[in-house]
Formats: structure tokens, C-alpha cells, sequence
């Protein structure tokens, strides 16, 4: 289970999320550092990196940390020995999501992700979320020309529903979903047949529900008023916390059985699942980075995930489902 299929890619089974080097959770890590562990990940065994080019944040001098030129920085000297994910088609304005995927705006936002990544080719690019305004045949033949021309070598769609799965894949075939997925958000489940029939890979954002998973929070926790967003997710308020506690006792559980982490275990729940779901865990420094590609390891049964499923479909927590799309 070291590895899996992304379209015609074989990567890590474990990707590395990026985006909180720059964006989300708080400031900016230092760039020498953040490039320093994304490299570690290189050379722990990770080969499939995701980013953005909204993944931007403000350094503590006011300069502007792009996440894309972080991983190009890294990564430059093994581009060839690994795949690189982007999206584009959103801007964040305070807590909404401005969805814009004029092909007029793919077209200017591939060259500026592959100027940051210091790349000639994006391996696979994603449409971050669906513009309500721009039909899915649309996105599909831009992806189509942009193939052709040698900008990027696959596509996918972050969110994605079935209907617009199946309408764009006609057009232009869809590698991956990149859809938030954990134990604490399994409404995308429903996607498994419709991904197995297209032979679409599932990449899972948001693994550990932003981190819950890990067991390392609690109502005590506190988040960086600059830029975590964390502070406004429901899973960590006072209610979040208290209503995950038999969630948080069942991973300690099992971890304890398997001679794992809570971290690994919610993420070998999904890796064991279905072979083409890849998780993309984040992580600011090497420690956790290397914590999570070691749930590769970790085996889970059929069983024992059918046991884990039942017991989690009688739970009542409650946890952040993602921000407010609007039109541009």
C-alpha cells in the first residue's frame, strides 16, 4: 500500500497538502523552513504534492507568501521524480468563495502557476470549485486545449458533484475529485460508484477534519486570530469538542490496538477503504509529515472498517463542511 494510481501517475498513497505553509492557519511559515519540509517529505517518500494559486498569506514583513513558489522551490532539482497538483477558478473574499472559471481565466491562471512553480507542465490541475456561470463542457474543452498544448498533462475537479463528473468527463477525461472526505464528513461517499464506473481517483482534503482527528485539540485549544481559520470551525467549539469525544475515544482505541496514532488510523480508515482514494494530509513540520505517511503502514480489514462505519453512522458530531461558493 506504498503507493497509487492517478491516472496514467503512480504516486505515494499519502500526498502532502500544502497549503498550510502559506494559507489558513495562521502566518506564513518562515519560506527556508517551509521549503525545508516540504523537501524532508520528498525524501521520506512523498511524491504527490498539492497546492494552489489562492494559497496565498501575509509574512510577518508584509510580504506576500505565494504556496505555489514554495513547493517550485522545493521541489526544483526532483521535479522529475514527482507530481505536482494546482487549482485554479477561486478567490477569497473573508469567509466566501468567489468561483470564476472563464476560460479566458484558466488560460491567464495556468501561466501564472507555472511561472510559480518554476515548471513547463502542471501534472494535474484542478477546477477548485464549480462556477454556477460556466457549464462543465466549457471547463472541459478548456482542459482539453490546455492538454494539447502541452500546459497540463491531466485534470480534476475539487467538490465535485455527479452530475458535473459526468458531463465533463465526457468532453475531456477527469483523472481525480479532490472532495473534503474524513471520518467526520462521508457525505461524498455517495460519489464511489459513479468515480469507480469513470475510473476517477478520489482525493481526500481535510483528512483529519482539519486536524480534530489527530486527538491533539481540545476545548482548551487556541487558534492564531491572524488567518486560522480554525477559530470559526464548528468541530472545535466548546459543543464540537464534546460531541467528538466518543469519535477522539474509538481512534485511541484502535490506534492502541494497531500500535498507531490516532492520525494514522483516520487516515488508514480511508486508504484501506478503496484503493484509489488518496489522502492529502497538511503539516507544518517534519514530525507530523513523517507521522502521516506512516499510516501507509497500518492495516485495517474490510471487517473492521464495515465496524467502524456502523459505530460512526450512530454518532452526532458536527463539523465544517466548507465556505459559502458565490457566483463571480
Amino acid at each position: 500500500m506504498k503507493t497509487r494510481k492517478l491516472g496514467n501517475f503512480e504516486i505515494s498513497a499519502v500526498g502532502l497538502g500544502c497549503m498550510g505553509f502559506s494559507h489558513a492557519y495562521g502566518e506564513p511559515i518562515a519560506e527556508s523552513e517551509a521549503i525545508a519540509s516540504i523537501r524532508s517529505a520528498y525524501d521520506m517518500g512523498y511524491t504527490f504534492f498539492d497546492t494552489a494559486e489562492c494559497y496565498i498569506g501575509t509574512n510577518k514583513d508584509g510580504t506576500i507568501s505565494y504556496n505555489e513558489e514554495l513547493v517550485g522551490k522545493a521541489l526544483k532539482d526532483v521535479r522529475h521524480k514527482v507530481i505536482i497538483a494546482t487549482k485554479f477558478g477561486v478567490r477569497h473574499q473573508n469567509e466566501i468563495i468567489i468561483a470564476d472559471s472563464r476560460p479566458e481565466v484558466i488560460k491567464a491562471s495556468v501561466d501564472g502557476s507555472l511561472k510559480r512553480l518554476g515548471t513547463d507542465c502542471i501534472d494535474l490541475y484542478y477546477q477548485h470549485r464549480i462556477d454556477q456561470n460556466i457549464e462543465p463542457e466549457t471547463v472541459a474543452e478548456t482542459m482539453a486545449e490546455l492538454i494539447k498544448v502541452g500546459k497540463i498533462k491531466s485534470w480534476g475537479v475539487s467538490e465535485a458533484t455527479e452530475e458535473y463528473l459526468r458531463r465533463a468527463h465526457k468532453i475531456c477525461p477527469i483523472t481525480a475529485i479532490q472532495n473534503r472526505y474524513s471520518m467526520m464528513a462521508r457525505w461524498y461517499e455517495k460519489l464511489f460508484p459513479t468515480l469507480e464506473e469513470l475510473g476517477i481517483a478520489f482525493v481526500a482534503f481535510s483528512p483529519m477534519a482539519n486536524g480534530l482527528l489527530t486527538g491533539k485539540y481540545n476545548a482548551q485549544s487556541e487558534f492564531n486570530e491572524n488567518g486560522d481559520y480554525r477559530k470559526f470551525m464548528p468541530q472545535f467549539s466548546d459543543e464540537g469538542i464534546n460531541r467528538s469525544k466518543e469519535l477522539l475515544d474509538l481512534l485511541n482505541n484502535i490506534a492502541l490496538e494497531k500500535q498507531a496514532t490516532p492520525a494514522q488510523i483516520s487516515l488508514a480508515w480511508m486508504l484501506c477503504k478503496r484503493p484509489y482514494i488518496i489522502p492529502i494530509p497538511g503539516g507544518r513540520n517534519s514530525v507530523h509529515i513523517r507521522e502521516n505517511l506512516g499510516s501507509r503502514d497500518v492495516i485495517l480489514t474490510q471487517n473492521e472498517i464495515r465496524k467502524i462505519d456502523d459505530k460512526l453512522d450512530k454518532m452526532n458530531f458536527i463539523v465544517f463542511g466548507g465556505y459559502k461558493v458565490i457566483k463571480e
